[in-house]
């Protein structure tokens, strides 16, 4: 059926029933600039009711329905149009009408806004039916709590608001329950709002969904939501969903990658970064409102649940209020940490650390009441502080998981910043690296919690929570954020009342705190400046087995890809040399190791055979750290690049590669041994015959390595406008007194050591050895090479070198 337009009327009024004078006007009011946020929503939900209530008129009059109503519900009901929302309409009917002139006046109205392009749920009901829907389908019911009237009849409406908020109140004790098992389902498959780089503005915990859903709770009657900054919170997250809507031209609610500037813009805020901040400070007043008002539904069911039985038990006299004590000043009631009642937050500045150390020690949540008391009570904490207020943080810091949502209360209400005024620079700070799962604050929290679980393998637990806290805290300034990060550390430190040792270590620790990581998957382990540099910055044992825990607590709490046996076996083997060195035994001289019984095996036979031999076996069975794999071929050129090719085009991953020349007694000429660590990026392990044939057939030239590679690449799916940043390589100075060192950072590719072994084979270097991190999309390759005498290049040949590897790359 077509759509109906009355042709007797203005097409340019926007009150015509036909598209166009509509369509005219929403496009004006979108443009207008001064009319934005909950202005702009309300006046196109009122532009909207009257093109409809024309529609409808027109229809009824076509049709000659009588005793019909048509009713907005959801957003629409509540009249928060974004520029791309759906219109959610329910066609009211009293079930006198002919079913045929009903089904009609259906038409006239759908039909239109189908027409325009607009997305629509729409539905035809009696009262009765839609009573009927709304107690079989939860999400009916949740809809229909924002109904509102826009044409007709209503009557209709009214009779049925009242039905259906009395079914919800009466039936709040099985439907709430019902609804916070859908945020949480929700959150689950969503994720957390306010730590997604991408986040769905509506469907993630701390979204729009969750602000409705702590509309229908008040509604119930059983419990409400904290309303301090709630309807700012939505705001924001609606005023963002506009500015989506407008920047993409789509009913899209996830902010992507490529719209965050273009939004940022469109809002008028001064970038990218601080979009994300105010979208994740409305996120979290939205989701911590959420976790009070689910705390508070759940307590007063478990009471009603509890009364019946109580009262036969008491002789109808209501049960007394059990306060269990935790700590002086603090004392459990109702499955909650609050302040007893002879606390005095005036006379105690050490009082909110207290509260939340007991709190998080006894695996409670804080009160709200009483955090907000605090806040509002508590006097400032002097410097430096009490020992009493440093080890009460300490406890906090080491209770584990339970430290996450007592910090998060303390956050919420003002208080952390207060205690750390450094805290406000990382509070909600986004980071844009995929392989963090958190930002910023969030990370240093979990760090913490991450430590907590190891402090029994360090003599100085104390410090290793306080830089796991601290670490990363130089995120919020400009330039190297862990040397910014140092020098507030020791600040902080300070301030704390840490001995100036302490505060040394402090400093130390999150001065360096990537150290080991960035040494151990980066550099050659096998060089002596590599552990003699990092004994220099260490200093000291101790320091070196606090910066040990702290690495893996740092990384685990970055996100999967961050931590794995592979990476913390390479910790600990620097560990190991390192510990040996500061324990007083000398650094070994700066000579080749020799090679193993395996590598001159494989090397005896490839010069035997003049054919290219390899080994391939896991050291245990699916070990995590990957495999070793050698492969002896005598000396020739390209070998580097046809290897890497040859296992890219396997889908095996290189982590770390060793390659040397060898000359054997009694055996003319020279071989090439080249080791590898390398993993499957899925499924089994290729056959080492398949490997060892793919790479004869590279090296006599017969397999087109590049051109298979090319295939693969173009095949992989990539992110639609994101382009990454060039390839960069530099030359990193002062870390080898074997070779030169250069740094490749390159989006990671399919087969980009093959490309960079192809530039390094161009340029006439020896390759001594190559070191592959990857996090995310992000790879940093390190290459040591020399000249063809084996003897670190000069520093203009060294950078001709970076600028033409980068320059194969880009």
């Amino acid at each position: 059926m077509t759509s109906v337009e009355n042709t007797t009327t203005d097409p340019t009024d926007p009150a015509a029933p036909g598209p166009s004078g509509y369509a005219a006007a929403r496009l004006r009011l979108l443009q207008e600039e001064s009319r934005s946020g909950p202005a702009r929503r309300s006046g196109l939900a009122r532009l909207t009711d009257d093109w409809l209530t024309a529609l409808f008129a027109s229809a009824v009059r076509e049709t000659g329905v009588r005793g019909a109503a048509l009713v907005a519900v959801g957003g629409y009901g509540r009249a928060e149009l974004s520029p791309r929302s759906d219109l959610d309409l329910l066609l009211l009917h009293d079930g006198k009408a002919d079913p045929k002139a009903l089904a009609a006046l259906a038409d006239r109205i759908w039909y239109p806004v189908w027409d325009l392009g607009l997305a629509l749920d729409h539905s035809v009901r009696t009262p009765a039916e839609a009573r009927r829907t709304a107690a079989e389908d939860l999400k009916v019911q949740l809809g229909l709590l924002d109904a509102r009237p826009v044409a007709g009849d209503a009557g209709l409406l009214a009779g049925l608001r009242t039905s259906v908020l009395a079914d919800w109140r009466n039936l709040a004790p099985k439907r709430l329950p019902q609804l916070h098992d859908l945020c949480r389902e929700r959150a689950e498959r969503c994720g957390e709002l306010r730590f997604l780089l991408e986040p769905d503005l509506k469907e993630a915990r701390g979204g729009l969904r969750d602000a409705t859903a702590l509309r229908a709770v008040a509604a119930s009657w059983l419990a409400d939501a904290p309303r301090e900054g709630l309807a700012e919170a939505r705001r924001r997250l609606l005023d963002t969903r506009d500015a989506l809507h407008l920047v993409t031209g789509r009913a899209s609610d996830r902010l992507s990658l490529q719209e965050h500037d273009a939004v940022a813009a469109q809002l008028g805020v001064l970038d990218a970064d601080t979009l994300l901040r105010d979208v994740y400070e409305a996120a979290g007043v939205i989701a911590y409102a959420g976790d009070i008002t689910w705390r508070e539904v759940g307590r007063v069911l478990r009471a009603r649940a509890a009364r019946p039985r109580l009262r036969g038990l008491l002789g109808g006299r209501g049960p007394a209020v059990e306060r269990a004590p935790l700590a002086e000043g603090v004392v459990e009631q109702d499955g909650e940490a609050v302040l007893a009642l002879a606390a005095r937050p005036e006379r105690d500045p050490v009082l909110p650390l207290r509260l939340a150390a007991a709190a998080a020690q006894a695996g409670l949540p804080v009160s709200r009441h009483a955090v907000r008391r605090l806040a509002a009570q508590a006097k400032p904490l002097p410097v430096p502080w009490p020992a009493e207020a440093r080890e009460q943080l300490l406890t906090l810091l080491g209770a584990g998981e339970p430290t996450v949502p007592v910090w998060e209360a303390l956050e919420a209400e003002g208080l952390v910043t207060r205690l750390l005024p450094d805290w406000e620079r990382v509070r909600c700070r986004p980071q844009r690296n995929p392989v963090h799962t958190w930002t910023v604050d969030r990370h240093l929290v979990e760090t913490a919690v991450r430590a907590a679980a190891l402090t029994r393998r360090v003599g100085r637990p104390d410090l290793l929570l306080m830089a796991a806290l601290l670490h990363d805290i130089g995120k919020g300034w400009p330039g190297d954020h862990s040397v910014a990060g140092g020098t507030i550390a020791r600040d902080v430190a300070v301030r704390l009342g840490f001995e100036p040792s302490d505060v040394a270590v402090l400093a130390t620790l999150v001065r360096h705190h990537l150290l080991l990581i960035d040494t151990a998957t980066r550099r050659d382990l096998e060089d002596p400046a590599t552990v003699r540099a990092v004994a220099e910055a260490v200093g000291s044992p101790v320091t070196l087995e606090l910066l040990h825990a702290l690495t893996e607590a740092d990384a685990r709490a970055t996100g999967p890809a961050a931590w794995s046996a592979w990476r913390g076996k390479l910790v600990a083997d620097l560990v190991s040399r390192v510990a040996a060195v500061l324990g007083g035994a000398p650094i070994p001289s700066a000579q080749e190791p020799g090679p193993t019984a395996e590598q001159e095996r494989l090397a005896v036979e490839a010069l035997r055979t003049r054919e290219p031999v390899l080994s391939l076996h896991a050291e245990h069975e699916e070990d995590e750290v990957g495999v070793e794999l050698v492969v002896a071929v005598p000396d020739q050129p390209g070998v580097l690049p046809a290897v890497a090719g040859v296992l890219a085009l396997h889908r095996l991953t290189v982590r770390a590669a060793d390659l040397r020349s060898l000359e054997l007694p009694d055996l003319p000429g020279e071989v090439l041994v080249l080791s590898w660590r390398v993993a499957a990026e899925y499924g089994s392990l290729p056959q080492a015959a398949r490997l060892r044939a793919d790479l004869v057939r590279a090296l006599d030239g017969s397999l087109d390595v590049p051109a298979k590679l090319a295939d693969r690449e173009a095949a992989y799916p990539r992110r639609r406008g994101v382009v990454p940043p060039p390839p960069r390589v530099t030359v990193v100075p002062d870390v080898s007194s074997l070779a030169t060192v250069l740094e490749v950072r390159a989006p990671d590719a399919v087969g980009l050591l093959h490309r960079i072994g192809r530039a390094l084979e161009d340029a006439g270097v020896r390759v001594r050895s190559a070191h592959v991190s990857t996090l995310g999309a992000n790879a940093v390759d390190t290459v040591y090479v020399t000249t063809a005498e084996g003897k670190p290049l000069d520093p203009a040949d060294a950078s001709a070198l970076a600028s033409s590897v980068e320059a194969a790359l880009g």
